[in-house]
């Protein structure tokens, strides 16, 4: 029974990466529809959310049935309740996509307007973290996962660099309020992405320590 049981944890674990390398498209995608101002390739992230909510649905199904067919104890229990955390984190992600394309088919419709910040650089970011998150899970790495949950604190510093930069140019250009407000929208939905990579890095340190990281207390080590 435990060679079957861990045959499906990889058959999952192979699951989920598939679902990560679709979400982290996805995103990609959204993020340059707002770049290139693209209407079209902002449809094509929110036609593909279906995919990713069905294969969410999938994985979460396969991960109840391994629970309730072999009734995992240990690590292996704790391995199958990170997969469904996961899982939802990284469909969330998928609806922060949405949330951009959205906003970039809006600003397809307003004039160019220069910013005096780097999104693509912000997505990078973003991006590293996600990834990192995950491959911290394959390889139940937890000094990995842990270095995601730190990087989380540049990209707030980055959204917040962002909304001031947006105030400033609000104020000196209220005509152009409009656009600025999506690109506002679109920081802070990068930075709920970033979010989401740290609560799946910090379910890995659970998976691997047995403890909550925000739950440790600061003198333990």
């Amino acid at each position: 029974m435990s060679i079957h049981m861990h045959r499906e944890i990889d058959h999952l674990k192979t699951s989920l990466l598939e679902l990560c390398g679709t979400v982290e498209e996805q995103l990609s995608d959204a993020v340059r529809a707002v770049l290139d101002r693209d209407p079209n390739l902002a449809d094509q992230v929110e036609r593909q959310d279906q995919a990713i909510d069905r294969k969410e649905i999938e994985i979460e199904e396969a991960a109840l049935k391994l629970l309730a067919l072999y009734q995992p104890v240990a690590l292996d229990l704790r391995f199958v309740i990170a997969f469904i955390k996961i899982n939802n984190d990284l469909e969330r992600i998928g609806d922060l996509a949405v949330n951009i394309a959205r906003k970039a088919r809006t600003l397809s419709q307003c004039e160019p307007i220069r910013l005096p910040i780097d999104v693509d650089a912000m997505w990078r970011n973003v991006k590293a973290m996600i990834r990192d998150s995950v491959d911290s899970l394959v390889q139940t790495n937890a000094e990995l996962a842990a270095d995601v949950c730190r990087r989380d604190e540049i990209v707030d510093r980055q959204k917040r660099d962002f909304r001031i930069a947006i105030e400033k140019l609000i104020a000196a250009r209220p005509e152009a309020v409009q656009p600025l407000l999506q690109y506002l929208a679109v920081s802070r939905n990068l930075e709920r992405a970033a979010d989401h990579a740290t609560n799946i890095a910090e379910d890995v340190i659970y998976l691997v320590q047995g403890q909550i990281p925000r739950h440790q207390a600061s003198g333990k080590e």
